[in-house]
């Protein structure tokens, strides 16, 4: 029953171990279905099952019918004309990226549009090129491609004499990595393993992405200062193209250093203005491509390319090539770089989606994003793109346009095709330098991340670690080998927070049953000779001895040593007890003779399992008090503790190796008559431990309470203590605040009555 009384409340209810709370609330049977049920579920087929695949496969088909055309038509024109011109920019510019034509670009933001629009969940990203998949797809590329007349394996020499037959090679190998990272998200997506990017925290991928951004930046130096650097993909790769940079700064082109850092510049500005001001602008000022139609038409004009030598995009032909067949031998050199693409593609396509899901509240599925992305990128690769995901920037665009569904997308890609098949010609004046400044003004989001760093230390210094380990990772080791080291790292930062738990020692507070860290109250109250202790991780074989040591820390003994110390008195008591050398009084037992002793090496030849068994007194004519005083010649450490809680709510698990080593723990306390109670748990952790004939004689499942107070409690009533008095801790002045157990079983202040009362 439960009484409220102003801001407090009463409860009266019987003091619960869980057995008698079992015994009192029977548990109703439940049917846990087994691995064939859900089989069965899975193989059965109904129309209404077949409608729901249909939609879950095919999302478009649950929300055009109700698109709203007056509404929204509008809004999704103007957002995909101005996505569809940045795709066009960005892919253009993140090509450098993979170290391929820039007019493969267009591929890339073209293809998987038209397919995510009809597989997509997600009504506001705008899927393509992605700097970071792009700097992943492009360090592959380098790896297996031929540089400075050298071939790899997967190719023969004789394909590689002149610049056209490497592009080309560049493009099948970025191809064919595509389309095995999209078979990859495809095959995880049909076996519903859209949870795999919970491995990649927040911290993890902001700290990931700013080291990409940091090799963006690098790679596209050579661009801007149009420099002859050969591609590093071995860790310390970016250390050594800074110094082939900067080794080759005297051979720099003036003329697009100065173009590259005037439209960086520019850019910059711009946005901050779009940013500052997005609440007054209708759109924003679309600044890429207002610098991309002069910066073309300058260098067309005054004919760059022949005046001051710089490095222009060149022919771009016009309509699609043929589809390319993918090479086995890439395959199997690539699948772990591929697996690396799928997930960080996944996992930035899928972070995004949720916060537009969020924002304008619809649902997205992950499983059915991953099987849009795999096929995006599968058909993508088929026709010489690249790997795709979702640009932030690109998004923003499409969202703060007032872009309300995919129609917006279908519409940028209209614009891309646009380019592709008519009016591409027109950028072939324009600079590689200009695409390199661009590339570098769509990285001011992932640059500016280095401010979480204070933000996450402040929060969580585990998070701030993982990021900034992340970040040193990728930019050392390089995007791939940086990610999977990154992985590693923070799954190890789990372990480790686990195999060393803050365990605590609880203690009253407020004269309730309420129990807290003793260290972090003043006015605190400890039942005399009790300790309540509190693990607040999962116990494994991993963490049992750290947790074994906090636990002697806390209540300041080894029990296994007193256990030892105690038998070997035994030993002794036994000996002068046969010889008739002590004598029962009843203030205890004394020595009738002066200078006994034993052989220490008689004691120190015992064996030691006989010394950890129970202590067994039948046999003596009397009783042993072990912290009362023994005969001078026999020593033995008191202990002021009769009784141990282990508050186990927040332990979720335990393993087989654990069990073993708490089972052990609690004989070392019962064998030296210290009561061991555990308190918190679920029913199904006291399940596992009968199914793994945890109790025995000695350890019994009675020692399980519902609550920390109810275990106080019983220890109260089981010590018959008609007046149990609370000590004060150390800090705090000793007061005489006395406790009885009323009538009806309430804790009560001789005083004042505590608002928590317990009915027997």
């Amino acid at each position: 029953m439960i009484e409220p009384i102003g801001n407090q409340y009463v409860v009266a209810r019987p003091v619960y171990s869980a057995n008698a709370f079992g015994e009192e609330h029977k548990k109703k049977h439940r049917h846990h279905k087994t691995l064939l049920d859900h089989l069965k579920k899975l193989c059965r087929c109904s129309a209404q099952k077949a409608k729901k695949i249909a939609f879950s496969l095919f999302p478009i088909a649950s929300w055009l019918p109700a698109y709203r055309i007056k509404e929204w038509l509008l809004s999704d024109i103007v957002s995909g004309v101005s996505t569809g011109l940045v795709a066009v920019l960005q892919g253009l510019a993140f090509a450098l990226l993979v170290t391929i034509p820039p007019g493969y670009g267009l591929y890339a933001a073209f293809f998987p549009v038209i397919i995510y629009f009809f597989l997509g969940t997600s009504r506001h990203i705008s899927v393509g090129p992605f700097p970071v998949l792009s700097m992943m797809v492009g360090a592959v590329v380098v790896r297996l491609t031929a540089t400075d007349n050298t071939a790899d394996s997967t190719f023969t020499n004789s394909s590689m004499t002149n610049d056209s037959s490497i592009d080309e090679q560049k493009v099948i190998v970025a191809a064919t990595v595509t389309m095995l990272s999209g078979i990859i998200q495809l095959l995880m997506g049909v076996l519903r393993l859209g949870f795999v990017v919970i491995y990649l925290s927040e911290s993890l991928i902001s700290g990931f992405t700013t080291a990409a951004a940091i090799h963006v930046v690098v790679s596209q130096l050579k661009f801007m200062f149009q420099l002859t650097v050969p591609a590093h993909t071995d860790p310390f790769s970016l250390f050594k193209v800074l110094e082939s940079v900067f080794s080759q700064i005297e051979k720099t082109n003036i003329a697009d250093l100065v173009t590259s850092l005037v439209i960086l510049v520019v850019v910059f500005v711009v946005k901050e203005l779009n940013q500052r001001y997005k609440a007054k602008l209708p759109v924003p000022i679309p600044i890429e491509l207002i610098v991309t139609v002069i910066a073309t038409g300058v260098s067309y004009g005054f004919d760059f390319k022949t005046r001051f030598n710089v490095a222009v995009i060149g022919e771009m032909k016009p309509g699609f090539q043929a589809p390319v067949t993918p090479s086995r031998q890439t395959f199997q050199d690539t699948i772990g770089d591929s697996f690396g693409i799928a997930i960080v593609g996944f996992a930035v396509a899928f972070s995004v989606a949720s916060v537009y899901s969020l924002k304008y509240d619809y649902p997205i599925d992950g499983n059915q994003e991953l099987i849009a992305l795999g096929a995006s990128n599968i058909f993508g690769g088929s026709f010489k793109g690249f790997a795709a995901s979702t640009s932030l920037s690109r998004s923003g665009v499409q969202e703060s346009t007032g872009g309300k569904t995919q129609i917006a997308g279908l519409l940028s890609a209209i614009i891309v095709l646009i380019v592709i098949v008519a009016i591409g010609f027109l950028l072939e004046p324009l600079q590689k330098s200009v695409l390199a400044a661009l590339a570098l003004g769509n990285l001011k989001g992932m640059l500016m991340q280095f401010a979480e760093i204070r933000r996450l230390w402040r929060k969580d210094k585990y998070d701030c670690l993982i990021w900034v380990m992340t970040f040193i990772f990728a930019v050392v080791l390089g995007l791939g080998l940086g990610l999977a080291a990154s992985v590693a790292f923070q799954l190890l930062t789990i372990v480790f927070r686990t195999q060393f738990p803050k365990c605590s020692t609880l203690a009253n507070v407020g004269r309730s049953n309420i129990y807290k860290n003793r260290k972090d109250y003043s006015e605190i109250y400890e039942p005399e000779g009790v300790k309540i202790f509190r693990c607040p991780s999962p116990i494994y074989f991993a963490n049992i001895s750290f947790f074994k040591q906090k636990l002697i820390d806390a209540i300041g003994f080894r029990p296994l040593r007193i256990l030892r110390k105690r038998n070997k008195a035994l030993k002794k008591i036994r000996k002068m007890q046969k010889k008739g050398l002590l004598q029962v009084t009843p203030k205890g037992f004394i020595c009738t003779v002066d200078g006994f002793k034993d052989s220490d090496e008689e004691l120190d030849n015992d064996k030691i399992e006989e010394l950890d068994q129970p202590i067994n007194t039948t046999d003596l004519p009397f009783q042993i008090d072990w912290n009362a005083n023994l005969p001078l010649n026999i020593v033995v450490p008191k202990i002021n503790l009769h009784s141990l809680i282990l508050d186990f709510s927040a332990v979720s698990f335990l393993d087989v190796s654990s069990m073993r080593g708490l089972k052990t723990i609690l004989q070392e306390f019962i064998r030296i008559q210290v009561d061991v109670y555990i308190v918190g748990t679920d029913d199904d952790f006291i399940e596992k431990l009968t199914r793994c004939e945890f109790f025995d004689d000695e350890v019994k499942d009675s020692i399980f309470f519902l609550t920390i107070h109810d275990a106080v409690l019983h220890i109260l009533m089981k010590k018959d203590y008609s007046t149990s008095k609370f000590n004060p801790s150390q800090e705090v002045e000793a007061k005489s605040d006395d406790f009885t157990i009323s009538t009806n079983g309430g804790l009560r202040n001789r005083e004042c009555q505590v608002p928590i009362e317990t009915k027997f």
